[in-house]
């Protein structure tokens, strides 16, 4: 069957009689009905990818030494375990790792390895011309959720906005990834959105079209930050960094057919170009001889938006194909994984340093930090404060990454420190709040995403053996606020308040008869707080509590609560509650010993491992930890 006449819109049934004439193994989209034309989404790489000055032609990128390279230990134990069978880290194989054909597996796809989702949902970029914006941005989601176990959406508006492109502008995802880098890193969304021309906007305007770009001024603390990107031309070289690293970006021609693909391997059947575009390869498959794509159309392309392009074809090996690692994410993206003392910052070598508070001498807050890197060593950082009662809650924000802290005065109100990253220096942010916190405590304290910057939120038990909430405006003139006094019986609470994806804030206390409750903000109804379950028994001490990344199938989607707790006998409980598959909260392990209260808890970078600060009977802190295995004892820090 030929090919329709030039001009002339080819329907899906007549592309499908082309197929089954021409034999080709992939199928026209089942979303396409034999009528229906073949749509013609935007691409945005030019009249072809030869057109595009800005990508490097794979014969210009030589063959890299993968070893110096990825030649260490991942926070992902999955990706160390495929360095070792590829002989890239010290002390295995003898090579520079240029190419390690026998070590590799002869598919990946990055939708799901190891029991662990990594992507993030397929998005649609129409109708602007920004699938280099869409790639770059794939790739920083993909390498954050890889080498850090965190969903951290980005905006592919921040790049395509800050670099001023009208919607019909070409570009490539190397230029992309070079603002990024020397831009400060990749906002999320809620920073600034992707926002194309509205639907209805003619076409010639539509192309013209272009975003005033004002991010909030906190951006800076909201960026995923890269360093350099790495060009990689050689397939198996390609192919080698899929497996131990993480996906690549690529461009390729695209002619007619393409806009149909459905299921099955891409090899074209068309000689109409059409022009050049770029896409996300999340996997490959040597049995199928393909490449397997995340685009940037929507879910109705293709299979819900992933494609299989076969090797070599419409130009796809003859560009680099771009990689990246040691992503540092920003403390937003993080907000919801740690409680209490202690955090995942983006400081060390790695971006995965422990920075944690905790009571010293007099009154007195030391800074701690753990390195990301084995033998992971606590080392003391500076003194502040003078007058604390109790553990600091302790957090980095949106504030340039700032570190701030948070506790109980020893004449029962709240103080603020806070760590100023431009200046170096701890600042004291002032007293406020009640005069009857109970002394001794630990409050709780988020950045909501109430405001842009965002509120600080803070909840702390008072004597009475009730809860007061405080907030403050994060600008002038930085006054905070009494959000009221709610439930009563209340014997302990500490660092276990979260904001929720539906944005109510939720809060777990202690009672005085040994159970624990959930109490929630019920914003669209006055900001009413309402007692929710009530679940355990014999809890001696302040829970503490996260919404972790188990559970959370996407980056949409809520993740389990994971709460941990001394009862008793000094022995520390974990709980959890399955909030996405609406799980009531169970207790999955006791360990621990000689522990008085738990004084902070994180999920970081590490496999998707917790990891918990538990304050012994001696007055030293001690590390403990959950891996696949179950818990383990881990380091005693220092005293507090």
């Amino acid at each position: 069957m030929p090919e329709q006449s030039e001009g002339r819109v080819q329907t899906a049934g007549e592309l499908r009689a082309l197929l089954a004439a021409r034999g080709a193994r992939w199928s026209v989209s089942e979303h396409l009905a034999d009528g229906d034309p073949v749509p013609r989404p935007a691409l945005g790489l030019g009249a072809s990818t030869a057109a595009a000055v800005e990508l490097t032609p794979a014969e210009a990128a030589p063959p890299v030494d993968l070893r110096s390279l990825v030649g260490r230990a991942s926070g992902n134990p999955h990706l160390t375990r495929r360095r070792t069978a590829h002989g890239l880290l010290p002390g295995t194989g003898t090579g520079t790792g240029t190419r390690a054909p026998t070590a590799r597996p002869s598919a990946v796809d990055w939708r799901s390895r190891w029991g662990w989702p990594w992507l993030t949902k397929v998005k649609d970029q129409n109708p602007c011309s920004a699938c280099w914006a869409f790639g770059a941005a794939g790739l920083v989601e993909s390498m954050a959720r890889i080498e850090h176990h965190v969903w951290a959406e980005r905006s592919e508006g921040d790049v395509h906005d800050g670099m001023k492109a009208p919607c019909g502008q070409t570009g490539s995802p190397e230029a992309a990834l070079d603002w990024i880098r020397t831009n400060g890193g990749l906002a999320d969304p809620g920073c600034w959105p992707y926002s194309p021309p509205p639907p209805g906007t003619p076409v010639d305007r539509r192309e013209a079209w272009r975003a005033e770009y004002t991010p909030s001024w906190d951006r800076s603390g909201r960026t995923v930050r890269i360093t350099g990107h790495v060009r990689l031309g050689d397939v198996e070289q390609q192919k080698a960094w899929l497996d131990t690293v993480g996906p690549l970006t690529a461009c390729f021609d695209v002619y007619e057919d393409f806009f149909g693909l459905g299921s099955g391997v891409y090899h074209r059947t068309s000689d109409r170009l059409a022009g050049g575009h770029c896409v996300l390869i999340t996997g490959y498959d040597d049995a199928a001889g393909c490449w397997l794509f995340k685009n940037s159309w929507g879910t109705g392309y293709h299979v819900g938006g992933y494609g299989r392009i076969a090797y070599g074809e419409a130009r796809i090996d003859d560009w680099a194909k771009c990689g990246l690692q040691d992503t540092n994410i920003d403390p937003w993206s993080k907000r919801r994984l740690h409680a209490g003392n202690v955090y995942e910052s983006g400081n060390g070598r790695a971006h995965r340093n422990f920075e944690m508070a905790a009571r010293g001498g007099g009154g007195s807050l030391q800074h701690w930090w753990r390195g990301g890197d084995d033998p992971f060593p606590w080392a003391r950082g500076r003194a502040f404060a003078s007058d604390a009662s109790g553990q600091p809650a302790f957090t980095g924000t949106t504030y340039n990454r700032n570190m701030e802290s948070l506790h109980v005065t020893a004449g029962g109100r709240l103080r603020h420190w806070y760590y100023e990253q431009s200046g170096g220096a701890w600042r004291d942010g002032g007293a406020f709040g009640p005069g009857d916190a109970a002394i001794g405590s630990t409050p709780g304290f988020i950045q909501s995403d109430y405001g842009a910057p965002g509120n600080f939120e803070v909840v702390v038990r008072t004597a009475d053996g009730r809860l007061n909430h405080w907030w403050r405006i994060n600008g002038a003139p930085w006054t905070w606020n009494d959000g009221g006094r709610f439930a009563s019986g209340i014997a302990h609470y500490g660092p276990a308040l979260i904001q929720t994806r539906s944005r109510h804030l939720d809060l777990v206390a202690a009672r005085t008869d040994g159970r624990m409750q959930l109490w929630w903000r019920d914003d669209p109804n006055g900001f009413v707080w309402r007692p929710g379950e009530i679940f355990g028994a014999g809890i001696t001490s302040a829970p503490c509590m996260i919404e972790a990344q188990h559970g959370a199938a996407d980056e949409d989607t809520a993740g389990n609560y994971e709460l941990c707790v001394t009862g008793a006998g000094g022995r520390i409980e974990h709980w959890w509650r399955g909030n996405a598959a609406g799980t009531a909260w169970q207790r999955s392990a006791v360990f621990g010993h000689d522990v008085l209260a738990v004084t902070g808890m994180l999920q970081g970078s590490f496999g998707f491992n917790l990891e918990v600060i538990a304050l012994r009977t001696d007055r030293l802190l001690q590390h403990y930890w959950r891996d696949g295995a179950g818990w383990h004892e881990g380091a005693v820090i220092g005293p507090a």
